[in-house]
C-alpha cells in the first residue's frame, strides 16, 4: 500500500519513455539492417545515442528518466528482433492521417521473447545519475501475434502460457537490472474497443495482463504501471475517436500501483478526471498527460501548471503524478518530432508540475 499519511515534497513527474531518434541514428540502424555497417559500428552509435539522451534529460531536472528507447526498433517489435518464426502479415492498425502499422504473424511455435527490456538498462546505467524508467510492451499486445485461424500443433492455450512466461520475465528483468519503475504499454486498449465495441476484447486484454500482474507481489506491482493513449505515430492517433469513459472503468481494474494517462490533447479532460476518481483505488496512483505530443508547439509552464491544478481537483493529491500524454517517437523512424521540441516539452512538463504543487502547498 502507498503511505498516503506522508508528507508530499513533491508532485511525482515522469516520462513515458521514447524520445525521437537523431538522424544519424536512424541513418546507422538503416544501414545495419542493410549489412552495410558491423554490429560493433552500431553499437557505437547506440552509445553515443544514449549518451546524449541521457545528458539531455537530467538536464531537464526531470527526477525519473528512460534512455529514450534509442536502441529498440520500436517499443513494440523489441522482443521480437531476430525470430525466424513470423511472416510479415500480421494486424493491421490504421492511422488517422492514413498511415498503418502492421504487426507481424506468428507461423509456428513455440512462442519466444528474443530480447528482453532489462537488457536495455545495461547500456543505460553507464551514463545516468538518476533513477531509470523501463517500458515494456503489453503482453496483450503480443497475443494479437497468434493467428485467427490457429497454428496446427501449437493451440492458442499453449501460445499463451508461453506468452504469459514470457511476459512475465520482460517485466522481471528490467528490476533485476535496476529499473526503478516499470511501464507497461497498453496503446491497444482504446483501439480494442473501436475493434469491438461490446469491450468483450478488451476485456480478454485486462484479464490477460492481470494474469502477469499475478506473478508480482503488491509491492513490486507499486512499481509496475501502465500507460493508455490514443496512439501518437507521426503525429497522428489510431483512436481518439473513442470517448475516454468507455475505457475507463475497466482501465483502473488492471491491478497495477500506476497509471499513466494520455489527458492534454482530451477534447473533455474534465469529464475523464471526474471518471477516473470515482473509479481510482486507495493504492494506485494516476500520472495524468499535460503535455501533447503530438503538437508540435511547446506548452508554457503556465499551461502545465494550470492542467495540474485541474487534475487536482478530481484526483487526491497524494494518488496524482504528471507525464507526457505518450512516448515522442515510438517507432524507430518517427521524425514528426524533433529532439530539441521533445526536451523542450519535457522540461516544461517539470517546471509546470513544480509551479502547481507550489501553488497547493501553499493553499
Amino acid at each position: 500500500m502507498k503511505n498516503l499519511n506522508k508528507e508530499l515534497t513533491s508532485i511525482p513527474t515522469e516520462p513515458v519513455g521514447s524520445v525521437p531518434r537523431s538522424p544519424e541514428l536512424q541513418q546507422a540502424m538503416a544501414s545495419h539492417a542493410q549489412g552495410d555497417i558491423t554490429e560493433d559500428k552500431l553499437s557505437a552509435f547506440f552509445d553515443a545515442a544514449v549518451k546524449d539522451t541521457i545528458i539531455q534529460f537530467e538536464a531537464t531536472g526531470s527526477p525519473i528518466i528512460s534512455d529514450g528507447e534509442q536502441t529498440k526498433p520500436s517499443f513494440a517489435t523489441y522482443p521480437l528482433q531476430g525470430l525466424e518464426n513470423l511472416a510479415g502479415d500480421g494486424v493491421v492498425i490504421p492511422f488517422e492521417d492514413g498511415h498503418s502499422r502492421q504487426l507481424p504473424r506468428l507461423t509456428k511455435g513455440p512462442f519466444n521473447y528474443s530480447t528482453y527490456a532489462g537488457s536495455y538498462l545495461t547500456r543505460a546505467k553507464k551514463y545516468a545519475n538518476k533513477p531509470i524508467k523501463q517500458a515494456v510492451i503489453s503482453a496483450s499486445a503480443m497475443s494479437l501475434l497468434y493467428p485467427q485461424d490457429g497454428i496446427d500443433g501449437y493451440p492458442q492455450e499453449q501460445f499463451m502460457a508461453d506468452l504469459i512466461q514470457h511476459s512475465v520475465a520482460d517485466i522481471r528483468s528490467c528490476f533485476e537490472n535496476g529499473a526503478h519503475c516499470v511501464q507497461v504499454d497498453f496503446t491497444e486498449a482504446r483501439l480494442a474497443i473501436k475493434l469491438d465495441p461490446t469491450k468483450g476484447v478488451l476485456k480478454q486484454f485486462i484479464d490477460l495482463n492481470n494474469r502477469v500482474l499475478a506473478h508480482f507481489t503488491e509491492a513490486e506491482r507499486q512499481q509496475i504501471g501502465f500507460h493508455t493513449c490514443p496512439g501518437g505515430d507521426h503525429d497522428s492517433t489510431h483512436s481518439a475517436d473513442i470517448d475516454y469513459a468507455e475505457l475507463i472503468p475497466l482501465f483502473l481494474q488492471l491491478n497495477a500501483g500506476n497509471f499513466y494517462m494520455q489527458m492534454a490533447s482530451e477534447k473533455d479532460p474534465e469529464k475523464s478526471l471526474k471518471l477516473i476518481s470515482e473509479h481510482l483505488r486507495p493504492n494506485q496512483s494516476v500520472f495524468i498527460g499535460v503535455i501533447d505530443v503530438i503538437d508540435e508547439n511547446v506548452e508554457s509552464d503556465e499551461t502545465v501548471r494550470d492542467r495540474v491544478l485541474t487534475a487536482a481537483e478530481f484526483i487526491p493529491i497524494n494518488q496524482l503524478g504528471t507525464t507526457d500524454d505518450c512516448g515522442f517517437s515510438p517507432f524507430g523512424d518517427d521524425i514528426a518530432t524533433s529532439r530539441t521540441t521533445a526536451f523542450a516539452k519535457i522540461a516544461a512538463r517539470i517546471r509546470g508540475t513544480q509551479l502547481a504543487f507550489d501553488i497547493i502547498k501553499n493553499g
